[in-house]
């Protein structure tokens, strides 16, 4: 029963993380972190759907970290990863102009992902990325995984605003404050605890 609690806990939170990339961000080309940087960027040049990019990223990599995170972490985040790029799937084609201008929908978008993400950080789990790649260059190389990560992001989020778009850059930092707030606010907040959270927080 714990299993299947958690499975719908998350599925629900990748779902809102999917949703909001899909309806709000996805539309103007603002990615969501360094992972949904390529997948922008591989949907501008190529014309590559963005859930297949990002599923194909990221189950990539989690096969290839497996040895670091663990069967049973990387196959709950690999879970998470699906179910956001099937909404993602499912979204797009209904989406043919966005919702609204640039701005709103990138206040509403980021606010709406943080949501989806905060609720997967409070369950304790991961929804891919590429942390996944810092971790297995940290592991390998040993420098540092915040410093990894960020020059990771960094040059991938540089390559894609120049390409597609400079204001992408500024767009993608303005989402990352929002969503970061919105993910800080769920985890402080104090919840009743649950079983889910006394057993389920060491997962991952």
């Amino acid at each position: 029963m714990k299993i299947i609690n958690k499975g719908l806990i998350l599925g629900i939170a990748a779902i809102i993380q999917g949703f909001a990339m899909a309806t709000f961000l996805f539309p103007h080309y603002i990615p969501t972190g360094g992972a949904a940087s390529v997948s922008v960027l591989v949907n501008f040049l190529a014309g590559t759907p963005f859930d297949i990019t990002l599923w194909v990223l990221n189950a990539g990599l989690l096969f290839a970290a497996i040895k670091w995170l663990g069967k049973d972490a990387a196959l709950w985040t690999l879970y998470c990863v699906t179910v956001t790029a099937l909404t993602i799937r499912l979204i797009t084609p209904l989406i043919t102009n966005p919702i609204s201008n640039v701005i709103v929908d990138l206040i509403v978008g980021s606010i709406i992902f943080g949501v989806g993400i905060g609720i997967l950080f409070r369950m304790g789990a991961s929804s891919g990325g590429m942390d996944i790649l810092a971790l297995i260059i940290s592991k390998l190389k040993g420098f540092s995984p915040g410093k990894t990560l960020f020059a990771i992001n960094g040059t991938i989020l540089l390559t894609t605003g120049i390409i597609v778009d400079w204001k992408i850059i500024i767009f993608a930092l303005v989402s990352q404050f929002i969503s970061t707030r919105i993910i800080d606010l769920l985890y402080k907040v104090q919840l009743p605890k649950t079983q889910i959270q006394k057993h389920d927080t060491s997962t991952f």
